[in-house]
């Protein structure tokens, strides 16, 4: 897929299994039927959210998340754990920040197969700018969605490394190869712009 085979390549050198998709709606159904019947947790995302995938597994899979009334350590046990990236490089890094911890632990260790949905919006040419894209453009929006009241949220333009006592940002991830901590490990792109 055109825009993908630099990414594609640099991640399967990290063990890292890929698929590409054009569309959200052929990534959604592809998940769809490859979680049928099995314990799914996740731990917030709104690239799940876009997809309506919750949904669409709850009436045939088991669905942990704490946006289902579940704790987080009920989506930390399940088998198998969805989630999205903060931002991608196309060198092969997998780059998440978190508040609570539970989404960037659940990428490192404890399940038996971990799927990663990345929309093209998140892909950024290296590290570097990864870095910079989960720092400055993502994590304003969550700060903003969750209604914090953070210089990042209420300015909206960059992060200001602040010691807020409502600050989001307090765990970074950075996945250079797949972890041993977990089985599998897939890595979905797909070619729409896909939560922040």
């Amino acid at each position: 897929m055109p825009g993908f085979e630099k990414v594609r390549k640099n991640l399967e050198a990290h063990g890292f299994d890929v698929t590409c998709f054009d569309t959200a709606a052929e990534a959604a159904d592809y998940l769809d039927r490859r979680l049928d019947g099995k314990t799914v947790g996740h731990g917030g995302s709104i690239t799940l959210k876009e997809l309506g995938l919750l949904e669409r597994l709850q009436s045939h899979a088991v669905v942990r998340s704490h946006w289902l009334g579940d704790s987080f350590a009920d989506a930390a046990a399940a088998p198998v754990y969805l989630t999205s990236v903060n931002a991608l490089a196309e060198t092969g890094e997998l780059i998440n920040i978190d508040g609570t911890g539970n989404r960037v632990a659940s990428t490192i260790f404890g399940h038996e197969e971990v799927y990663f949905i990345v929309g093209i919006n998140k892909l950024a040419p290296d590290y570097d700018a990864a870095l910079w894209r989960a720092r400055n453009v993502a994590s304003p929006k969550n700060a903003r969605r969750l209604g914090k009241k953070t210089p990042c949220a209420v300015r909206g333009d960059k992060c200001y490394d602040c010691k807020s006592p409502e600050r989001i940002c307090r765990a970074l991830a950075v996945l250079w190869e797949r972890p041993t901590g977990i089985g599998r490990a897939e890595v979905v792109l797909v070619n729409e712009p896909l939560g922040y």
